[in-house]
């Protein structure tokens, strides 16, 4: 079945535990998930661009933007987790209908046709290019993978950086792994020139599901990976879920650390983004 609707799910909570509070950190005179937000907005293809929190705070302020809110449990321990929460609410509101009032045949219909693209809270700058090439992408592929991610060609000081993380990629483009591991090893050759005998791929992180794979995240096996790379794709991965990649010309700045917060805030005065 064909991709016919798209969501933007942007799932937010305060209690960050190496930035608290940080999607509400002032950037340019606004708040960061504000931005988010109205990036998100300017994507051609969603339907919608939803807030996915625990925090009646943020509630308050996303709906006074005119940005719809779904609310999450506080026990959610990732953004995918709390976006599959409400993975028939996010739908029906693709499509403006009420989930409630779905038969079982059409939830199934509906989920099968939708993408609900999941963009991070903490992407102040993201081009709303890529989220529109995520749409066009899910409604050109048949059959439709069960997920979409971006990546882009790393530069070779970024290969061996544990905090960027690379996707091995088949000769298909699917992704093979994720790792903050420089992968493949090049062997018999010094790390420093490994980029000379092999492209080395990062992973955006932005995933677009199909909806009914997100409907089931939550019956997925944990995934040994996942723990020790603290990377949640590789659920999917182990599971047998194929994830599907296009090709953009970088990555946009994550604001994780208060470093990475000083950073936003200076690209920000310098008029590098339109507000």
């Amino acid at each position: 079945m064909t991709i016919q609707q798209s969501v933007v799910a942007v799932p937010a909570r305060l209690a960050s535990s190496r930035l608290p509070d940080k999607v509400l950190a002032d950037i340019g005179g606004k708040p960061m998930i504000q931005r988010v937000l109205e990036q998100c907005s300017k994507a051609k293809g969603p339907a919608h661009v939803v807030l996915c929190t625990d925090s009646k705070r943020l509630q308050k302020l996303a709906e006074g933007w005119g940005f719809p809110v779904l609310m999450t449990s506080e026990d959610c321990s990732s953004g995918s987790e709390r976006i599959a929460s409400v993975a028939d609410q996010l739908v029906a509101k693709a499509w403006d209908e009420q989930a409630h009032r779905w038969d079982d045949a059409t939830r199934m219909q509906r989920l099968a046709s939708t993408a609900v693209i999941n963009v991070q809270g903490d992407q102040p700058f993201l081009d709303p290019d890529v989220v529109t090439a995520m749409a066009t992408e899910f409604a050109r592929l048949d059959p439709t993978p069960a997920v979409i991610t971006p990546v882009y060609r790393l530069k070779p000081n970024t290969i061996h950086n544990p905090a960027v993380v690379k996707t091995l990629l088949a000769h298909d483009g699917r992704a093979l792994y994720f790792s903050r591991s420089a992968i493949p090893h090049v062997r018999d050759v010094a790390p420093s020139e490994w980029h000379q005998h092999t492209d080395y791929w990062g992973h955006v992180g932005m995933y677009g599901f199909r909806a009914d794979v997100l409907a089931a995240w939550d019956q997925l096996p944990e995934s040994p990976l996942e723990d020790l790379e603290r990377l949640e794709q590789l659920r999917l991965i182990e599971a047998g879920y194929t994830v599907a990649t296009f090709l953009v010309e970088g990555t946009s700045l994550s604001v994780d650390t208060a470093d990475q917060l000083e950073q936003a805030r200076q690209i920000a005065s310098a008029g590098s983004l339109v507000s």
